[in-house]
């Protein structure tokens, strides 16, 4: 069951996990939990690292509409970077293209390097997924790409998220992490192969 998160508090699903005895006195457990559901701002693209593993990294763009006071709508647009490991990533990659929904649920993750030219510390916030679905899939109805590989998916309730464009475009990649290790790599186990996620 989904749940929504704040300031280390949940606010509505399943209880938060157990305190250990080991931890000091006062100490609150951490959760890390990240649901987004949007519209991919690019076709995804495959890559591997030197060690093999699978990953791609996309940015899904989460719309939030309200009217303000003088009854006039408004619309803010913000673009979330995620990064999907193993065999999901090869799913996403194969089945997804720009402007399909997608639900993620994930981690919330802090990279950290030093540019190259500046010589300064840089930080990036991302999500690193563990469970894609699929959101208003043509035809076949809607699907998952799990961290389980691809498995035949559950069906999601939730609606895409609106398709407005926004006044400025997605983040570019630069000053970004450099790609190619696997310091952040998951192991996925196998799923079946050839056949679609729904």
């Amino acid at each position: 069951m989904p749940c929504l998160v704040a300031s280390g508090r949940i606010l509505a699903g399943v209880p938060g996990p157990a305190i250990s005895r080991s931890q000091p006195e006062g100490a609150m457990s951490s959760f890390n939990k990240v649901i987004v559901m949007g519209n991919l701002t690019r076709t995804p693209e495959l890559r591997s690292t030197p060690g093999g593993t699978q990953v791609c990294d996309i940015t899904v763009a989460v719309n939030e509409n309200w009217t303000d006071q003088g009854g006039k709508a408004q619309e803010r647009v913000t673009f979330v970077d995620v990064t999907v490991w193993g065999k999901t990533a090869e799913t996403v990659c194969r089945w997804k293209k720009q402007g399909d929904a997608v639900l993620i649920e994930g981690r919330l993750q802090q990279d950290k390097w030093v540019d190259k030219e500046s010589g300064k510390n840089r930080t990036k916030l991302k999500v690193v997924a563990e469970n894609v679905r699929f959101v208003g899939s043509k035809g076949a109805g809607e699907g998952q790409a799990s961290g389980a590989g691809g498995q035949r998916g559950q069906a999601s309730r939730g609606q895409p998220a609106s398709r407005g464009q926004s006044s400025r475009g997605a983040p570019a990649d630069e000053d970004f992490p450099p790609r190619g290790d696997d310091d952040y790599a998951t192991s996925m186990p196998p799923g079946p192969e050839g056949e679609p996620p729904f």
